[in-house]
């Protein structure tokens, strides 16, 4: 048996590290060259520029260009080689079919040795890799090229290598969810997430390697690692088709600036580009420009916790349905069909009668409103022109513009927009906040008439795969927007239970009908917290199908407090016991952004190193963060607070959702606070740590 036992392993992994250093070594004198050789091209030109013909001129660029390229592409290899002789690999199988046995190492990038006839270390994305995440040892197979590959496995390790040492080596007939797993998730937190190449799941790498489906989405249980695993898709399809798709052509759809940064480590430790990332409201901003003003998807929320406002709610339900898309479709319609009402235009000689203007607007059918008149103008001109035979002047010209214009019922698309709402007899729906600043729940309604009216002049074209992360937050009509500007495969991913807004949340079955080719995944099992604290949340909003990780830690508590300043002392006490602890990351997650921008104040005055977080930030910071719990979305703290858990503070259905985002940030140790009567989503009794009693771990 090669390498038969942990010492013969650790000289194994010396010999590895041979291998990689003279590699590295070779590679960096490359560069060198590469660099001595433009050097050398530039001066040779700079020389003889002036005797040069154009065939020499472009000659001497593209060898600039050349080295260029081949010497970028040698910086990333080199990158790749240092991060493996820190880590060369995680993982080892043994695997024997028809052809004999193999020994494969898998680390998070392939090497081969110049001198060897098969790769030295194994990518963990090539498809032979795929059976150290699918399979115990037994029978096993992988698809290849060549089609399905069937064996045996007859050995599983799994190692921890760091700086270049090994740890830890654990020779495993099972699951990667026992000793390796258990081992990571006890881990303090890092300020921004890792990759999770050496613990990813089989359940997990069926998504990551789901090449087949052109809209796939993923409901995700809170801690199920869902976004993560959406970036190794990532970085599993940039390597699976590296000829035909690169980090350009991919972007994702984000929460928020923060957590754009907390992942932004992700895909350059898997030694891929990081991609472009937009949000909802970046669209909305490209779609409207500023000839509208309106709420975001953030003020919305704020108002809410402000004041619940029962006229508010009631419009944001009925816009956030799928019969709402098709309502507003229908109305589109019907306005396609009775709102172009053409008559017969007299210009001297030339006549143009009704039937004809009919025709040329029906004929012009595929294009938007807008852009169909001026098409039917401009077809008009051009037939004026050769019926008279006349110069067509510039006032004549647009005397037929305007004429066409005026023959649909309305000139802008806010007109067309308001007066759907006349027409299904629900004028209350729509209203203004202030004079001209229109409610969020109206943006996207508006961009979908905009798009029908004038016609969406962003072109994302070049985007070939678009990821959606917070699926919940976003409604139907804007997932019908997102279906019209982009055409490409798409990963949509999020949790029905972790909406910052449950008027307005959609489900996975909500928005399958406006793609094409959609298929469904599931992540049950959660990864992030204790089963303490998991067993806390359920109570806060019930999982059915969540699956627990059995691992424990300390009990949450609530702290029922008499006044403010008590509170805020028990909140002192709580930070200073983090500043002695081993904990890396504190979350102090309030209601409302006003709220943690109030608690900020007294806190940084008292102690350093606290951060706040808002809506206007764009980098996650370690340490010590209050924010809040729409601003935590996605984020994760080895310790969370959240001050104010009153029944004052949190009543009312979409509190309730804030309580369970918010408390589901924990990953080992959560704390609660009020001053009066603590909400009743809670559990525990007054100033006493959860009970246990109840909680099924059954499936755990």
């Amino acid at each position: 048996m090669f390498n038969h036992n942990e010492v013969d392993e650790r000289e194994y992994l010396v010999e590895v590290q041979v291998k990689l250093r003279t590699a590295f070594e070779r590679i960096d004198l490359r560069i060198t060259d590469y660099y001595n050789e433009i050097l050398e091209t530039k001066r040779y030109i700079y020389e003889n520029l002036a005797q040069f013909d154009a065939a020499e001129k472009a000659a001497n660029r593209i060898a600039v260009y050349e080295s260029v390229t081949f010497g970028e592409e040698a910086i990333k290899e080199r990158e790749r080689l240092q991060k493996l002789m820190m880590s060369p690999y995680f993982g080892r199988i043994d695997f024997s079919d028809t052809k004999g046995e193999a020994v494969l190492y898998i680390g998070i990038h392939g090497f081969t040795d110049d001198l060897a006839a098969h790769p030295t270390i194994f990518d963990w994305r090539a498809p032979i890799s795929s059976m150290f995440y699918d399979f115990e040892t037994g029978p096993a197979f992988y698809t290849a090229p060549e089609g399905v590959i069937k064996g045996m496995l007859q050995l599983k390790r799994q190692y921890r290598i760091r700086q270049g040492q090994m740890e830890y080596m654990i020779e495993s007939s099972l699951n990667i969810d026992d000793e390796i797993l258990q081992k990571e998730l006890s881990r303090n937190s890092d300020n921004k997430m890792k990759s999770i190449v050496a613990s990813i799941q089989r359940e997990q790498n069926a998504i990551i390697r789901n090449e087949a489906a052109r809209v796939l989405i993923i409901q995700g249980a809170a801690g199920s690692g869902k976004t993560s695993i959406a970036l190794h898709r990532v970085a599993f399809l940039l390597y699976r088709f590296k000829k035909t798709l690169t980090a350009k052509n991919i972007m994702i759809i984000s929460p928020n600036k923060v957590f754009s940064n907390y992942i932004s480590n992700v895909l350059p430790e898997l030694g891929e580009e990081n991609i472009a990332e937009m949000h909802i409201e970046d669209i909305a901003e490209d779609l409207l420009g500023r000839q509208y003003q309106y709420e975001t998807f953030y003020m919305q929320v704020e108002k809410l916790l402000e004041a619940e406002n029962a006229e508010a709610i009631s419009r944001i339900r009925f816009k956030s349905t799928n019969q709402f898309v098709e309502q507003l479709q229908s109305y589109l319609e019907y306005a396609d069909d009775n709102y172009f009402v053409p008559v017969g235009l007299e210009l001297g000689d030339f006549h143009v009668s009704k039937k004809e203007l009919l025709f040329e607007y029906h004929a012009h059918k595929r294009l938007p409103i807008k852009k169909r008149l001026r098409k039917i103008a401009d077809n008009l001109i051009g037939r004026y022109k050769r019926k008279t035979s006349k110069k067509v002047d510039v006032a004549t010209a647009r005397q037929i513009r305007t004429l066409i214009l005026k023959l649909y019922r309305f000139s802008k698309s806010i007109s067309l927009y308001q007066e759907f709402y006349h027409y299904i007899n629900q004028e209350a729906m729509f209203c203004l906040v202030g004079k001209k600043t229109l409610e969020f729940c109206d943006v996207y309604p508006l961009i979908y008439v905009k798009m029908y009216f004038e016609g969406g002049e962003q072109n994302y074209e070049m985007i070939q795969h678009l990821l959606v992360d917070e699926m919940q937050d976003y409604t139907p009509i804007e997932y019908a927007v997102l279906a019209k500007l982009f055409s490409c495969k798409m990963t949509i991913l999020g949790d029905s239970h972790q909406s910052v807004n449950p008027y307005s949340s959609s489900t996975a079955e909500e928005i399958k009908p406006y793609f094409v080719g959609c298929e469904g995944m599931e992540l049950l099992r959660s990864y992030r917290s204790t089963i303490e604290i998991t067993c806390f949340t359920q109570k806060i909003l019930e999982n059915k199908k969540l699956i627990p990780i059995e691992r424990h830690g300390k009990e949450p508590t609530v702290t029922i407090c008499n006044t403010e300043h008590e509170q805020f002392h028990k909140i002192r006490n709580l930070i200073c016991a983090f500043k002695q602890s081993e904990y890396v990351s504190l979350g102090i997650l309030c209601k409302s952004q006003k709220q943690a921008r109030l608690l900020f104040e007294h806190i940084h005055t008292i102690s350093q190193g606290v951060h706040l977080l808002d809506f206007g930030s764009s980098e996650f910071k370690e340490g010590i963060v209050v924010t809040s719990v729409h601003m935590s979305k996605g984020l994760e703290f080895d310790q969370v607070i959240v001050p104010d858990a009153s029944e004052d503070h949190f009543c009312t259905e979409l509190d309730r959702s804030l309580l369970y985002i918010a408390c589901t940030r924990a990953m080992h140790q959560l704390d609660l606070t009020c001053v009066g009567k603590k909400t009743k989503w809670t559990v525990v009794n007054d100033n006493s740590p959860v009970s246990l009693t109840g909680c099924d771990y059954s499936r755990s």
